[in-house]
C-alpha cells in the first residue's frame, strides 16, 4: 500500500495551529521550532509562507477580526451598529484572550481589521458624526471591549469564604461566589457598561437614535 501522504502544508492550515497553540498556552508559547513540531515540519518551511513570526501573528489576528460582524451598521441607526459590532467584537476576542494584547496595537496593514475599522468609521459618519468624534467613538468602543476580553473580573476572587474576613473586608461577604457565576457576572458588567456607553454618547449626537436594546 502507498504510504499516506502528508497534509498539504498552507498558510490557512499554520495560521490555523498557531492560533490553537496561542490559544491553549499564549503568545510566548509560539515559535518557529514549536509550530513546526506541531504541523510535523521542517522549520524552514514555515517561511515560505510567513517570513517573520510578527506576519504570522498578523495573520492570525486577523483571522479573529475577520470573525466581527458590522453588518449592524448597513442600516444607517449607529446606535444598532454600535451595539452589534461591540458584541460580536468581544464574542471573538473573548473566544481567543490571549491574541488580545497583540491586536490592542492596533489593525496595522491587516485587512479585516481595517475593514472593520472603516464599517465602524464609516457607519458612524453616515449617521451624522462629525469625523474627529466618530474616530473617538471608535477608539472608546475598542477600549471597553478589548479590556472586556482580555479578563475576568469575577475570576478575580477566590472561592474560599475564609479569605474574606469580614473585620477587614466587610463587605466583600460574597465574594467569594463571584468565581462560581463567573459569566453572568462578566458578561452581565460588559452589557450594562456597553449600554450606558451608547445611552451616554446619544446625549451628544446632533440627531439623537431611537432606543434599540
Amino acid at each position: 500500500m502507498a504510504r499516506p501522504r502528508k497534509p498539504l502544508l498552507s498558510r490557512a492550515r499554520i495560521v490555523a495551529a498557531a492560533l490553537a497553540l496561542i490559544d491553549a498556552e499564549g503568545l510566548t508559547a509560539l515559535s518557529t521550532r514549536r509550530l513546526a513540531a506541531e504541523l510535523g515540519v521542517s522549520g524552514p518551511s514555515l517561511y515560505n509562507h510567513f517570513p517573520t513570526k510578527d506576519a504570522l501573528l498578523d495573520a492570525v489576528a486577523d483571522t479573529v477580526i475577520a470573525q466581527v460582524d458590522v453588518t449592524a451598521f448597513a442600516d444607517g441607526d449607529w446606535q444598532s451598529g454600535l451595539l452589534g459590532w461591540a458584541r460580536s467584537y468581544r464574542a471573538a476576542l473573548a473566544a481567543h484572550p490571549h491574541i488580545v494584547p497583540f491586536l490592542a496595537q492596533g489593525p496595522g496593514r491587516r485587512p479585516a481589521g481595517l475593514k472593520m475599522a472603516d464599517a465602524a468609521f464609516g457607519g458612524l459618519v453616515d449617521a451624522g458624526w462629525p469625523p474627529a468624534q466618530a474616530t473617538r467613538v471608535c477608539a472608546m468602543v475598542r477600549y471597553f471591549v478589548a479590556g472586556s476580553a482580555l479578563g475576568s473580573f469575577a475570576r478575580g476572587f477566590v472561592d474560599d469564604p475564609g479569605a474574606y474576613d469580614p473585620d477587614a473586608y466587610p463587605h466583600l461577604g460574597q465574594a467569594h461566589l463571584l468565581a462560581e457565576h463567573q459569566r453572568r457576572v462578566d458578561e452581565g458588567a460588559f452589557e450594562a457598561g456597553l449600554l450606558a456607553l451608547v445611552d451616554g454618547l446619544a446625549l451628544h449626537h446632533p440627531q439623537v437614535g431611537r432606543d434599540v436594546r
